[in-house]
């Protein structure tokens, strides 16, 4: 289906069928489905990395000021 689409776009025809025009419809319909789901599975694993960082960092801080508070105790 891409390629047909791309066939299209450099010959620079224009589909002569309404059997052609669907077939370009459903290519560019499945080309912008797959950019949408790149973008979302992109930003899904750019929040993922972003709240592992957040929960690691917050993780040592807390054992930070542990060690800390017992080093007063003492």
């Amino acid at each position: 289906m891409i390629a047909f689409l791309c066939r299209l776009v450099l010959a620079g025809e224009k589909p002569g069928t309404e059997q052609d025009e669907v077939k370009l419809q459903n290519a560019s319909k499945q080309i912008v489905q797959t950019a949408i789901l790149r973008a979302v599975q992109q930003v899904s694993q750019e929040s993922q990395q972003k709240e592992k960082r957040t929960n690691s960092g917050t993780s040592l801080q807390l054992e930070r000021g542990k060690l800390t508070k017992k080093h007063e105790k003492k």
